[in-house]
């Protein structure tokens, strides 16, 4: 996934994601965590607060998903975004509730 996100961003694509989501891949501990540090300087990472976790309860109830940080990624992005996910059916799901045109990306 690092990989694929580094050519994303020498391609000069805008990269962003919610805070929640660095909590999802930040685990393992003592500094092994370099090459996610290093790439985390490129995104734009937007903070969960209150208003989106509101709007990311709305989305989850109207998609009828589960996953509030899946939520808060298609939140956050922008109609022409892709999306790289492990997850594409929920995301594609959320996407389509959100109303935003999503490109959704399985990895």
């Amino acid at each position: 996934m690092i990989a694929r996100l580094r050519v994303a961003q020498l391609r000069g694509h805008e990269l962003r994601t919610s805070a929640i989501v660095i909590a999802q891949v930040w685990r393992s501990p003592g500094g092994k965590q370099a090459g996610v540090a290093r790439l985390l300087r490129a995104v734009d990472v937007r903070p969960v607060d209150e208003k989106m976790g509101r709007d990311a309860g709305a989305l989850l109830a109207k998609s009828r998903t589960d996953d509030p940080i899946d939520a808060t990624v298609v939140l956050v992005a922008r109609s022409g975004d892709r999306i790289l996910t492990s997850d594409p059916d929920d995301i594609g799901r959320l996407a389509s509730s959100s109303g935003k045109k999503l490109a959704i990306v399985p990895c």
